[in-house]
């Protein structure tokens, strides 16, 4: 089997840049990826091919080409290549990882011998506030919306708390709710072990330069904060924020061609899989258990071989739910594992170092190539005051979009380190 490997990453800082344009955003990661591979623009003629993710540009009014658009000034300028094809995706919150997919498949394919994948958002729009509702609209079924409301009434009875949308909030953290108080009445996962995963994200956060939020932030805090939808509060919710994420992949063949400082610190990537959503039963495994599975028996590897694990919190309940789903817990015990403390940085598995969504960010277009970013950090022992000790494999979960109380695309990716 073909091997493909991240020869570079980039992550702008992530938060509320409402002076930066979308062309500002991706020319800073464009060119930071390029520098972490150690090449310059006179290489940028390597990369065959480009992936590129974004949600919500359409708001702005640029509903295609959009990847085109933003490259232009960087092929006038000579820094990116004339002519090279590059594809726009999108699939929500895990566009990101949809644009690191194809990248990975055109070097598995043969296609190309060096792709590069980017994703870009802007969710802070001071002055049309209207744009951020519309961007997390198209997130949902709005062809037949009543279908989802039936839906969601119906599982309100089964969880114990009702549907209700509200002001401030998106419908995503009401769902999200529903799905946290169903876990409660099946299991006994309790609020404060919920608070326990979001206080250690926060904890990681504070360690993260390129974070939304670098604070930390006690359970009691957590617990305290302003509720959002039961038993969600502000602290277990990611917020809005702005930025933009790449990596540059490659074969096997290419990357022997690299500076020795580049192979030194490539990753292998072991597996990418992708799953659809569907409108599950409660009781159901979600959509994420399936890309798990796929992307284990693609790498040879299991649950036991993982190190470290970035995963889609866009609440602190996602952390419970997703620890289960990748089977790195039994069903119904996310909640106690996230209380014990194995998650942190130090524990025997910790989980998204980066500060998670809720701490980090989460412009939704460049999420899953930050967790890229996250992983390729700590694989390469780069990763400074948060560095997990000893990491050889790492785990990507991303997730975007809803079908009921499945998201309606997931993504799972291994990474390994060489050597």
């Amino acid at each position: 089997m073909s091997e493909v490997f991240v020869v570079g990453t980039a992550c702008t800082p992530f938060g509320k840049q409402a002076q930066k344009s979308f062309h500002q955003l991706v020319r800073e990661a464009y060119l930071d990826v390029l520098a972490d591979a150690a090449l310059t623009a006179d290489h940028a003629s390597m990369i065959e091919q480009a992936w590129f993710g974004n949600c919500g540009m359409g708001q702005w009014g640029q509903g295609g080409i959009r990847g085109q658009v933003c490259f232009t000034p960087l092929v006038e300028e000579g820094l990116f290549a004339e002519r090279v094809p590059i594809i726009n995706v999108e699939g929500a919150c895990a566009t990101g990882s949809f644009a690191f997919h194809g990248a990975w498949k055109d070097i598995l394919s043969g296609q190309s011998q060096m792709s590069l994948a980017l994703g870009v958002e802007k969710l802070v729009s001071p002055d049309a506030p209207e744009r951020v509702a519309s961007i997390f609209a198209t997130g949902i079924d709005q062809l037949e919306p009543e279908r989802w409301r039936r839906y969601y009434e119906a599982a309100g009875e089964e969880s114990g708390k009702r549907f209700e949308t509200g002001p401030g909030r998106t419908l995503f953290m009401d769902t999200y709710a529903m799905q946290a108080a169903w876990h409660m009445k099946t299991f006994g996962t309790t609020q404060r072990q919920i608070a326990e995963a979001a206080s250690k994200s926060h904890f990681h956060g504070s360690l993260n330069p390129k974070a939304q939020y670098q604070f930390e932030l006690s359970v009691e805090e957590v617990l305290n904060d302003r509720e959002v939808s039961w038993p969600l509060t502000r602290s277990m919710c990611s917020p809005m924020g702005d930025g933009a994420a790449a990596a540059l992949l490659c074969s096997a063949s290419m990357l022997k061609t690299l500076p020795v400082e580049t192979q030194g610190r490539a990753v292998r990537i072991r597996s990418s899989q992708l799953s659809g959503g569907k409108y599950r039963a409660l009781h159901e495994p979600g959509l994420s258990r399936i890309a798990a599975d796929k992307a284990y028996a693609r790498s040879g590897l299991g649950p036991q071989d993982i190190d470290i694990v970035e995963l889609h919190d866009a609440t602190a309940f996602c952390e419970l739910y997703q620890l289960e789903m990748l089977r790195l817990c039994a069903l119904g015990e996310g909640g106690a594992m996230a209380a014990s403390g194995e998650t942190r940085l130090g524990g025997r598995l910790p989980v998204n170092l980066s500060g998670g969504l809720i701490s980090k960010g989460h412009p939704v277009g460049a999420t899953g190539l930050s967790m890229l970013y996250e992983i390729c950090l700590q694989l390469r022992e780069e990763a400074g005051k948060r560095q997990a000790q000893g990491a050889r494999r790492g785990l990507i979960e991303n997730g975007g979009g809803v079908m009921g109380f499945d998201e309606a695309v997931c993504a799972v990716h291994i990474l390994e380190r060489l050597g």
